[in-house]
């Protein structure tokens, strides 16, 4: 199928097509996602949010543009954004705080003050932002494992994580 055709296809919503399209090129934009350190997704979470938007804004793509290059732009933008989310995340984990080797007491009471900061900024958020929060930085569920329990959406799940990463950053900056 020629480039035209197949995006005439794929905006009228063919679900033959738009199948055609997940299984010819799914290896070649997880071979694409694998290239980023992610801290908190994995390349299939790319690669499917990637489908994902070509299905929702498939009226968007251009017919005049070779489609590979469209769908590539489309993975790498959302990419890219993530990862610049991610830059801004604080890292909670106790265990990635870093403490010497020497094991000195002002470490402990430096990661305990910590702790004790971050359980009182939990404390402000609004409910649902905590318990979102909570599960997913201190208990390690996964977006998709929170998602199942909360019948929220993955697109929900990490709005709040960004929303609670934020207040905390905020309140830490002006501190």
């Amino acid at each position: 199928m020629d480039n035209s055709k197949l995006i005439k296809s794929l905006k009228k919503g063919n679900q033959k097509t738009f199948k055609e399209v997940y299984f010819k090129h799914y290896d070649k934009l997880i071979q694409v996602a694998r290239r980023f350190e992610f801290k908190f997704l994995t390349p299939d979470d790319f690669v499917q949010e990637t489908f994902v938007q070509l299905y929702t804004k498939r009226e968007l793509l251009k017919e005049d543009v070779l489609f590979d290059k469209q769908l590539f732009v489309i993975c790498k933008n959302i990419i890219l954004n993530h990862l610049n989310r991610e830059n801004k995340v604080i890292p909670l984990d106790p265990v990635k705080l870093k403490m010497e080797a020497d094991g000195e007491d002002t470490d402990l009471l430096l990661m305990e003050d910590r702790r004790k900061q971050l359980q009182y900024l939990l404390e402000q958020l609004p409910e649902q932002q905590k318990k979102i929060f909570t599960l997913h930085k201190l208990d390690n569920y996964s977006y998709q494992e929170i998602a199942e329990m909360t019948r929220l959406s993955e697109k929900t799940i990490a709005n709040h994580i960004y929303l609670a990463n934020k207040f905390i950053q905020k309140k830490i900056a002006e501190a």
